[in-house]
């Protein structure tokens, strides 16, 4: 993880591997940043969806217990919000880099769409 000291509070940024371990073990919460339509099309199964659009850091759930990790498409909405999370004053704030683009190149499973039925399915990762 890289964290990066800011006049609001420390920005974590988390690899893919650190998330997807994390979450596995139950010790994180992943949060979706991206629009609904993206969201429906495909997603990380079990994140939670939080448009960017309709974000509000003081509306968040408290973080003890799970570590909040926001994420989006390619990580650059997911810092955009982590940073308004920090300026809000919520804190620690933690992101993906690389966003859902990096965690499918990296083959973690997640949920799609197939195209020939419209119908949700399991992708599955490169551990099963």
């Amino acid at each position: 993880m890289d964290v990066e000291t800011t006049p609001n509070g420390d920005l974590e940024t988390w690899t893919v591997e650190e998330v997807a371990t994390a979450f596995r073990a139950g010790e994180v919460a992943i949060v979706d940043v991206r629009t609904i339509q993206e969201y429906a099309f495909e997603h990380i199964r079990g994140a939670m969806l939080l448009p960017m659009h309709f974000f509000e850091a003081e509306r968040l759930p408290s973080q003890q217990g799970k570590r909040i990790v926001f994420h989006c498409g390619s990580g650059l909405r997911s810092e955009k919000v982590a940073r308004a999370a920090l300026a809000a004053g919520f804190a620690p704030v933690a992101h993906m880099a690389g966003g859902f683009g990096a965690w499918k190149a990296e083959g973690q499973a997640y949920m799609g769409t197939e195209m020939a039925t419209g119908n949700a399915i399991r992708v599955p990762g490169k551990d099963g």
